[in-house]
């Protein structure tokens, strides 16, 4: 008698556990659209970007101590206040154009997702001449507070921004 019921607390503590899991994929899955407006609001700020204008940029990002920002124009910012010096330096460089995301991969979990694709577009060098922009990208998000934010970001090098 007690191994029936030892082996019916097993079947049901599995029964749970598959439960569980499958809502916590299901729920991943479901929340593919919630990163693709993450993607889109972050190319919306960075294009804004392009004009100067940064307050697009500081609501999409994370500011919290771990987010990672490897840029077109290199170094490694570690940390809001670092990634966010590099958005102002960028911003005021106020390189117009526009860059959008294309083959974009998304890979959705519970509390993070990534993102990798290419950015196309063009922005202007510093001698005003128009710039055709085509590099990788891998773009980390991470759910706060019900909502996505980026908290790695991750280019090729652009020879016109390189430092």
């Amino acid at each position: 008698m007690k191994s029936k019921r030892t082996a019916w607390i097993s079947i049901s503590i599995l029964s749970v556990a598959v439960l569980v899991c499958a809502k916590l994929a299901l729920a991943a899955e479901k929340d593919e659209p919630g990163v693709r407006n993450a993607v889109a609001q972050f190319y919306a700020a960075l294009n804004e970007m392009f004009t100067g204008e940064l307050a697009q940029m500081k609501k999409v990002w994370s500011h919290a101590d771990d987010v990672t920002y490897m840029g077109p124009g290199g170094g490694f910012q570690v940390g809001w206040n670092q990634v966010l010096k590099n958005w102002e330096a960028q911003a005021a460089l106020k390189l117009g154009g526009k860059v959008e995301p294309a083959d974009m991969r998304i890979t959705v979990g519970t509390e993070i997702a990534v993102v990798s694709c290419y950015e196309k577009g063009e922005n202007t060098n510093a001698k005003g001449e128009t710039q055709k922009v085509s590099i990788r990208a891998t773009n980390i998000f991470r759910k706060e507070n019900g909502e996505w934010k980026m908290i790695g970001h991750h280019t090729d090098l652009l020879p016109y921004l390189a430092q």
